[in-house]
């Protein structure tokens, strides 16, 4: 199949590229920095944002699914108004184009952060945290997820051949970040570990890049088994914890602590089941697993 990857050349969008390629996926990689992909990677170095060159990257890729990726990744990482544009515009041209197109599916990257948690008010109705459970962002990376998922919603509703849908990964963590490199936030996993409180930012949840990838990979592999519009979290199903973070993460967050104790068999804070339910994802890839080759972690 042909499909499109924006973003290839991120911290996700690498490991899309290639497990694409290695299930036999022609694939063209759209970005706006260049990167070391697979061999027989077609790459298109573009600002998607400008017209000409999204019609250019679709015309040579003249794709059959779209994994779009692109955008600012990072929250805090570019002025909000910034953020806000990019990546609600990117949503927008790239998502309309796949229909345009022709493309009979496409899927955009959301975030967790769209559940609005890290401040002081903010309490889940229950946990883990599924699709189900409302969202309430409250900075400009989370809003502009919100966003993207509303997008796609928007133009599934009037897409009868192009099936729509988002994916949640969460805090996603590169091959080599396992083996030390700088995580986005800038410290390694194993420090993300050892301080419960850099991992408490986000939940405690984590997700192998190459197990997120797997999940846009069925996703656009299997359209039949997804309604338009649908949202599905990606995250791994243990949380980065030595434990159950059923007492964690109310020391760090105190408004979860009527809901927390679902969490004490050792579940992770979110909920990745419909994924599985839907199309079989298993993300295979633990965190006691990827430190134990390089750490002495337990």
């Amino acid at each position: 199949m042909r499909v499109l990857v924006t973003g290839g050349s991120g911290r996700l969008g690498r490991s899309v590229v290639s497990v694409l390629v290695d299930r036999g996926h022609q694939v063209t990689s759209a970005d706006t920095a260049p990167a070391q992909l697979p061999a027989g990677v077609e790459t298109v170095t573009a600002d998607l944002l400008d017209p000409a060159a999204l019609e250019e990257a679709f015309a040579r890729a003249r794709p059959e699914a779209v994994v779009h990726l692109a955008g600012i990744a990072v929250p805090f990482a570019r002025p909000d108004v910034e953020t806000l544009q990019v990546n609600t515009g990117l949503a927008w041209a790239v998502l309309s184009a796949a229909v345009a197109h022709g493309a009979h599916s496409a899927v955009a990257a959301s975030s967790p952060t769209v559940y609005g948690y890290n401040t002081p008010s903010w309490a889940p109705r229950y946990l883990p945290l599924d699709e189900d459970h409302p969202v309430a962002p409250w900075h400009a990376y989370g809003l502009s997820k919100s966003i993207i998922e509303d997008t796609v919603r928007a133009l599934a509703r009037t897409s009868p051949t192009c099936v729509l849908t988002c994916v949640r990964p969460g805090y996603v963590v590169a091959p080599e970040e396992w083996e030390g490199a700088p995580t986005q936030q800038g410290h390694t996993m194993a420090e993300r570990l050892a301080d419960p409180a850099l991992a408490a930012v986000s939940l405690f949840n984590y997700v192998d890049a190459r197990d997120a990838a797997e999940l846009f990979a069925l996703v656009i592999e299997n359209p039949a088994r997804l309604r338009g519009g649908q949202i599905l979290n990606a995250m791994a199903p243990d949380p980065l914890a030595p434990g159950p973070v059923d007492t964690l993460l109310p020391r760090y967050h105190p408004t979860t602590a009527g809901a927390a104790a679902a969490l004490a068999d050792g579940r992770a804070v979110f909920s990745s089941e419909a994924a599985r339910t839907a199309l079989g994802w298993i993300p295979t890839r633990t965190w006691r697993e990827q430190l134990r080759a390089t750490t002495d972690q337990p």
